[in-house]
């Protein structure tokens, strides 16, 4: 444990921005999921419904910079290209 004021505060403030982080992550995989789901059910409206969805949680998260925006892109990128593929 450190010592120093400055650096406890650290330790603190890191738990606090690690739970935040951890948080928001877990929301875009359940985001995701719940359109892989839907693609995986052949369902293209629940699909549709849940990729508007999923894109505005990644869109929250990487504004908030817990994903890098190129991340965020590959990730709609791919979504959206499963939900298209529904036929």
């Amino acid at each position: 444990m450190a010592n120093i004021k400055s650096a406890k505060k650290r330790i603190l403030v890191n738990r606090t921005k690690a739970a935040r982080n951890k948080s928001i992550r877990s929301a875009v995989k359940t985001s995701i999921k719940k359109v892989d789901e839907a693609v995986a059910n052949n369902d293209k409206a629940a699909a549709e419904v849940a990729l508007k969805e999923a894109i505005s949680t990644i869109s929250k998260a990487t504004s908030k910079g817990v994903y890098h925006k190129n991340n965020c892109a590959r990730k709609v990128s791919r979504l959206s290209k499963a939900v298209n593929s529904i036929g």
